[in-house]
């Protein structure tokens, strides 16, 4: 089989492998794992922000964020596409306590244009907007991103306001490649950021949540509160630093294997592609006949495994578990498949 359902799917490398049966531990809720510690410095550096910590997933990563800078009662802007809001099992409402404000805006993209008449002032009779989110790559509008200026003028508009601007980096160097910056570009202009070693970096968990010393020293404490907090987490930690150090500089293989199952799509008989030009390594292909269901199984037939994207449409993502020769092998059967 050729996945494609998810970069979650990955297997760590032999170099990942080693890191991880190498790793020094300790226990990391006494912030005495140095594996954990190293991450957490090298993380802060790269991005260029004061501090970062490691937490288990992308899920609590965004929600831990949401739960501080949101603050309960009030309301947090995003794209109604976005995976705080699709995917994240009502946890910015029923934890957090924040309502999600959805803001449309085109390939998944908001801007600071099209946010500005849904912010909410301060009111004695409403809730009021506290925070922004962005999601770069967006997945489900398929892994599009920003550019600069689009992170600009909304750095802009927030400070404007009094306003927080978080970024859900799932997989924010998959953006940083396909927009011609570094994830510390982006994370200038932001309040706080997570990025997910465990997608297109091929780490077997873990996410890290940025931002200034005080934010990071009260996400702790909400990574407790939220039951995550781990002990000997060292091992974990070391395929993290091993994916940051070693599969960031690779992810422009992954878009142009995506390129080219996107092209397969746009050939094909059954679909088309949902989004234009495909910038990232994820692909959403528009179903025309049959149903998803239906174009999945054939699919699976053949030797694919997709993803579905909503009622009439397929999603396939490209990662470091897939060589040249399994992408042009699935993409023959993509654009030849007949149902």
């Amino acid at each position: 089989m050729t996945d494609l359902r998810s970069d979650t799917v990955t297997q760590p490398t032999e170099g990942m492998l080693k890191a991880m049966f190498e790793a020094a531990s300790g226990d990391d809720v006494y912030q005495e794992d140095p594996s954990v510690n190293e991450l957490q410095e090298y993380t802060a550096q790269i991005t260029g922000m004061e501090a970062s910590l490691f937490m288990p997933s992308g899920c609590m990563a965004n929600l831990t964020a949401l739960y501080i800078l949101g603050r309960r009662g009030n309301e947090v802007i995003c794209h109604p596409l976005s995976h705080i809001m699709q995917h994240e099992l009502a946890s910015p409402a029923v934890i957090a306590g924040v309502l999600l404000t959805p803001v449309p805006g085109e390939r998944g993209i908001i801007t600071a244009e099209g946010i500005m008449p849904f912010i909410r002032r301060p009111d004695p009779l409403s809730s009021h907007t506290s925070l922004v989110s962005i999601e770069n790559t967006a997945n489900m509008a398929g892994g599009t991103c920003y550019d600069e200026p689009a992170l600009q003028e909304l750095r802009k508009l927030t400070e404007q306001e009094g306003i927080y601007l978080h970024m859900d980096g799932a997989r924010a160097f998959n953006a940083a490649e396909a927009a011609g910056l570094s994830v510390g570009q982006m994370a200038g202009y932001v309040d706080s950021l997570t990025l997910c070693l465990s997608k297109g970096l091929g780490a077997p968990a873990g996410s890290m949540l940025c931002g200034k010393k005080e934010f990071i020293k009260e996400a702790r404490r909400v990574r407790k509160l939220l039951g995550g907090g781990m002990r000997q987490a060292g091992y974990y930690a070391a395929a993290g630093l091993y994916a940051l150090k070693h599969h960031t500089r690779r992810l422009a293989e992954d878009h142009l294997h995506a390129r080219i199952i996107g092209e397969a799509v746009s050939q094909s008989s059954w679909g088309s592609l949902a989004a234009e030009p495909v910038e990232t390594n994820i692909v959403i292909a528009s179903v025309h006949r049959k149903s998803t269901e239906a174009v999945l199984q054939a699919l699976k037939h053949l030797g694919v495994l997709a993803g579905p994207a909503g009622r009439n449409a397929v999603r396939f993502v490209t990662h470091l578990g897939l060589d040249r020769g399994m992408i042009d092998q699935a993409s023959e059967i993509i654009k030849t498949l007949n149902i």
